[in-house]
């Protein structure tokens, strides 16, 4: 089925518009307004327009005095901060493209992201991503430089003739602008759509990751349907939005909501010093546009959950009241397309004095405007949760390859469930043989780096680009299945989604991971891994003493807590759609163990592997059925 007919409006980026062009406009009539701020040593530090163009300026003379050509390859490794946006732009300046490298991506990844995407200067933050990369310089033949961003315990004791300090390297741009004045604008200015713009790897669940091929084109046309026309919010973003960096900018998501809406809309980015500290980030910073994928907002539900149980007893009943009130208001909402009626008004505003306006600004969101859950399934109820305590929320869809454009939830018309309408100039279509999603639109990559043969697997002559999610239309919106490789047929012939049933359980603030099993068996299983500190909070509480995570999986109290949540979970599914029996895992997944990616999607098969004994035993000591 076919999403309704909508007229193509896309029209190709000019040579004078880019991310970087944007900037520079934005420097030149509001120099003195704050574009983005970071934390340094306890005090949020302002960058101004006009200090971001000249550091993005002084980046591009830098890579120009280091030999950086357009077509080549500046990489990236580190955590979200300015200078990761002024390295990418002042790639982009000198049309050359940037390589973003997760932070959590050991070694060995690091090595194969720098080689086969052919950097030839890597940014790196700090000692602990300089190790890597010095540890793997000889498999990399096209990289020569490594710039460093923080001298601590790397100046003075690495002696290595491709390390550059920051300040060196911003040194070597100011010597090159004085000579050479003028050159990185005059090659921005040339700057053509079809310029490679950056290489974004995918996570790589069922092998190496791909780099994809985003265009000045693409990046473009995503910035004009997601930001300039407001695809997502109404009004579209602008120069009062508040956001907060915290996802990787190595992933498409968050590349959109801290730098092309910030080149784009001028919005105001706030860096978060870290993962761990997102919660005392959000409540410092307050935003008003939040993105978050769903295991953020699955952490914020869970954190709820453990600081209700940890207060005293008339303010855990006030608060369980009002959260009851607040299921209903979500309801409501929901029934409603996210719109209020008088009865949902009159009730929130009640609430609001007594429990939604203390829990807001406890979360950090007393100024939500939009918030948004993208990048993979989402339990619906956890949606309903922020719902119903005033945070609007919206499931939104799109992947790399089509550079996040899809589809997505307009306010005021939710359907909790899907993930929304197809975006103006958009078209997306399920096949109607195999249910595949597929979407079709100047955003669509240009193919997968050096990778001819996955490029034509996904992408066809037509334009038309196969996502390898399942999915259906139900007349406006478009409702996500499951993806083509994860679809479980049962021994019995059965087709079943297991993300469905999964995203259900990890709906409990106990249910941290949730992987069903049953591909060619009789039956389902899974494997569940517990939520530790609303699981050992709940322990505490009951008095259980218990000293590792694996300690406190083993304890039988545990295991009949989790029972109960897939025993409520069982009768929402059909009986062949129900968990028979599970084993909760013995550790937290890890990226470095090779379970989860960096976007910290779970592995299937790797996780499967390596806990083979716990999945054969639930089907009998080595026997299949």
């Amino acid at each position: 089925m076919t999403a309704p007919a909508v007229e193509r409006t896309g029209s190709p980026a000019t040579s004078s518009t880019t991310l970087v062009t944007r900037v520079r406009e934005h420097a030149r009539t509001r120099p003195k307004a704050v574009a983005l701020r970071d934390k340094h040593l306890g005090v949020w530090r302002p960058w101004t327009w006009e200090h971001y163009w000249d550091q993005v300026q002084l980046t591009g003379h830098a890579l120009l005095a280091l030999g950086v050509s357009p077509g080549d390859r500046v990489a990236i490794h580190s955590e979200n901060r300015p200078e990761w946006l002024v390295a990418d732009l002042g790639a982009l300046a000198v049309r050359a493209a940037s390589v973003g490298v997760y932070p959590t991506n050991p070694a060995a990844e690091v090595a194969y992201l720098l080689a086969d995407s052919g950097a030839v200067v890597l940014v790196a933050e700090d000692q602990e991503q300089v190790d890597k990369a010095l540890e793997v310089i000889d498999q990399c033949p096209d990289l020569r430089h490594v710039v460093y961003l923080e001298p601590r315990g790397i100046r003075g004791r690495y002696d290595h003739p491709a390390l550059i300090s920051w300040e060196d390297f911003l040194a070597r741009g100011a010597e090159h602008r004085a000579a050479h004045p003028g050159a990185v604008e005059a090659l921005a200015d040339a700057a053509e759509p079809d310029d490679l713009a950056t290489l974004i790897y995918t996570s790589g669940t069922t092998g190496p990751p791909k780099g994809a091929m985003l265009t000045v084109r693409n990046v473009e046309f995503a910035v004009r349907i997601l930001a300039e026309e407001g695809a997502f919010t109404d009004p579209p973003p602008g120069p009062d939005d508040l956001l907060l960096s915290y996802l990787p900018l190595s992933h498409v998501a968050e590349r959109i909501f801290t730098t092309w809406f910030n080149a784009a809309s001028a919005t105001q980015v706030n860096f978060a010093e870290s993962i761990e500290t997102v919660p005392q980030n959000l409540h410092e910073v307050q935003p008003s546009v939040l993105f978050g994928v769903p295991r953020i907002w699955e952490k914020l539900l869970a954190g709820v959950e453990t600081r209700l149980s940890g207060a005293s007893r008339l303010k855990r009943a006030s608060a369980r009241f009002w959260l009851k009130v607040a299921e209903g208001i979500g309801d409501d909402l929901v029934a409603n397309g996210g719109q209020h009626t008088t009865s949902t008004r009159l009730r929130y505003a009640i609430g609001w004095v007594f429990c939604y306006r203390a829990l807001q600004e406890r979360l950090g969101m007393r100024r939500v405007r939009y918030a948004a859950s993208g990048a993979a399934p989402v339990a619906p109820e956890v949606l309903k949760f922020f719902m119903g305590i005033g945070i609007p929320m919206h499931e939104v869809y799109g992947m790399t390859e089509n550079t996040a454009v899809a589809t997505a939830n307009r306010p005021g018309r939710v359907k909790l469930g899907s993930v929304g309408e197809a975006h103006p100039g958009v078209e997306v279509r399920v096949d109607e043989t195999t249910g595949e999603i597929l979407t079709r639109h100047d955003g669509v990559f240009a193919g997968y780096w050096r990778k001819e043969e996955a490029t034509a697997a996904v992408l066809r002559a037509d334009g038309w680009l196969h996502t390898g999610d399942v999915g259906e239309w139900d007349g406006t919106h478009l409702k996500i299945t499951d993806r083509m490789k994860d679809i479980i047929i049962t021994a019995g012939g059965k087709n079943i989604s297991p993300s469905q049933i999964e995203n259900e359980l990890k709906a409990s603030p106990f249910v941290k991971e949730a992987l069903v099993v049953g591909d060619g068996r009789t039956h389902l299983t899974a494997l569940i891994g517990i939520e530790l500190d609303t699981v050992g909070e709940w322990a505490q509480r009951k008095k259980l003493g218990y000293s590792t995570y694996r300690d406190l999986t083993q304890k039988p109290e545990v295991v009949e807590l989790v029972q109960k949540v897939v025993d409520d979970v069982n009768t929402r599914f059909a009986t062949v759609e129900q968990i028979k029996t599970f084993r909760l895992l013995p550790k937290e997944l890890d990226h470095e163990d090779g379970e989860l990616t960096a976007t910290q999607k779970v592995k299937r098969s790797a996780v499967v592997g390596a806990f083979a004994e716990l999945v054969e035993d639930m089907y009998g000591t080595g026997a299949r059925g």
